[in-house]
């Protein structure tokens, strides 16, 4: 119970992501939903590295919410993502690889200067 009130503080974006609606055919979002849900509660959040990671986890699915660039570059790397079996912790391994896509796309969006062209 009380790791359980630790995670809520640690993950502002909890309810908003385990509420998100998304399309019923939408496979990768419900399975992305699914790998945070599991992540969150199994850290051990004694450890800083995966304390770090439940708090960036939250932010990088608060981003997929939020941002439809992002979704749409999520649903096509994450087909991508290996594992190797030799991993002890595969969920984690999994985890940083989201984090991984996110920080190349948060490159990516950064070089690129959009300007819209006002009419």
């Amino acid at each position: 119970m009380e790791n359980n009130k630790l995670v809520l503080e640690l993950c502002p974006n909890f309810y908003r992501i385990i509420n998100f609606e998304y399309f019923e055919e939408d496979v990768v979002t419900e399975k992305l939903i699914k790998i945070y849900e599991d992540f969150i509660f199994k850290a051990d959040l004694t450890n800083e590295e995966e304390k770090k990671a439940v708090k960036k986890i939250d932010y990088v699915l608060g981003k997929y919410i939020d941002d439809n660039l992002f979704r749409r570059k999520m649903q096509k790397e994450i087909y991508n993502v290996r594992v190797s079996v030799a991993y002890k912790n595969k969920l984690l391994a999994i985890v940083e690889n989201i984090i991984a896509i996110f920080n190349h796309y948060e490159e990516d969006t950064t070089r690129s200067i959009y300007i819209a062209r006002w009419i």
